[in-house]
């Protein structure tokens, strides 16, 4: 089959999330609230620490990075998807198709370096307290942040880019509710030896290794926490991880499931519930994490709505 073949898909149609007509209502109200809770809370994150100058710490930096990038992942997402539960047939064009792919992968891969930079922000804190403004200066915050947005500027423009030379042309229907990377092989006619080692790779490199980090990350913290003598003193450490300690669980345990493994039928339809995690809970469960657990949130949140009624 040549190339020009190509050119003939000009639009897929997403299956969705689920084909019973009775649960396209209940979960299109369901995904409504969570999508309006992600983009409050997110938001509220946001302009809570622009706008508290005692939260203008390196480790609230690296939190408003985290909301701008659930905020952006759930929006790529989320959208389309309620469009799925009132549309018979939801429809989307290639090129749509291969944008909300590449921008999906981006902010993907840039949550799970940023979950990382998160965890060596945490490592310092706790062991180096003393030396914790001079090493995570604004220097270091500011080329952190800018290599977790390369990574995943470079992560997504590989992935599309590969996906791109593809003749897609088995069927135009999307075994999914938005266009992911497995969903779209399997309508490949061409091969997709190349695209699924580079899935493994870039997983590898985009999972594994900000795992490794975080896990590093925590040994050395964990040591550092047992050294305390005070009851109090260890649970204040602890609880300043805590949250994160939650976000990347479910983060991380969900996207391994999806790409950690070979392509098939199986793991696309099993694909579907883990996606649903990382592409609309976690973006709504980290704001929520963070500030229900998180003292100087909650202090901060008080001090604006105080000064507002006053």
């Amino acid at each position: 089959m040549n190339a020009g073949n190509h050119s003939t898909v000009t639009f897929f149609i997403l299956a969705g999330l689920s084909k019973q007509p009775a649960l396209q209502l209940p979960l299109f109200l369901l995904f409504l609230q969570v999508y309006i809770i992600t983009v409050v809370g997110n938001m509220s994150m946001i302009m809570l620490i622009w706008f508290s100058s005692h939260l203008h710490t390196p480790m609230y930096y690296f939190l408003s990075n985290l909301s701008f990038i659930d905020l952006c992942h759930s929006s790529v997402i989320t959208p389309k998807m309620l469009e799925n539960f009132v549309n018979e047939r939801n429809f989307i064009s290639y090129p749509e198709c291969m944008t909300q792919l590449y921008f999906f992968s981006l902010f993907a891969i840039a949550e799970c370096h940023m979950l990382a930079a998160m965890a060596y922000d945490r490592y310092v804190a706790i062991c180096n307290p003393l030396l914790y403004n001079v090493i995570m200066s604004h220097h270091l915050r500011f080329w952190l942040t800018v290599g977790v947005y390369t990574l995943g500027f470079i992560g997504s423009s590989v992935h599309t880019g590969l996906m791109l030379r593809l003749i897609l042309c088995k069927a135009n229907v999307i075994n999914h509710y938005f266009c992911d990377l497995f969903p779209l092989l399997e309508l490949s006619c061409s091969s997709i030896y190349i695209n699924e080692l580079f899935i493994l790779f870039l997983s590898a490199v985009n999972i594994l290794t900000p795992t490794l980090t975080i896990f590093t990350s925590y040994v050395f913290i964990m040591a550092s926490i047992l050294r305390i003598r005070s009851t109090e003193g260890r649970s204040k450490a602890f609880s300043t991880c805590s949250s994160h300690i939650s976000a990347v669980a479910i983060f991380f345990g969900s996207a391994a499931f999806m790409y950690l493994q070979p392509s098939s039928v199986n793991s696309v339809e099993q694909g579907k519930v883990s996606s649903v995690f990382y592409t609309t809970v976690v973006p709504m469960l980290n704001p929520l994490i963070y500030s229900l657990r998180n003292k100087d949130v909650k202090s901060a949140l008080k001090k604006i709505l105080d000064r507002r009624v006053h």
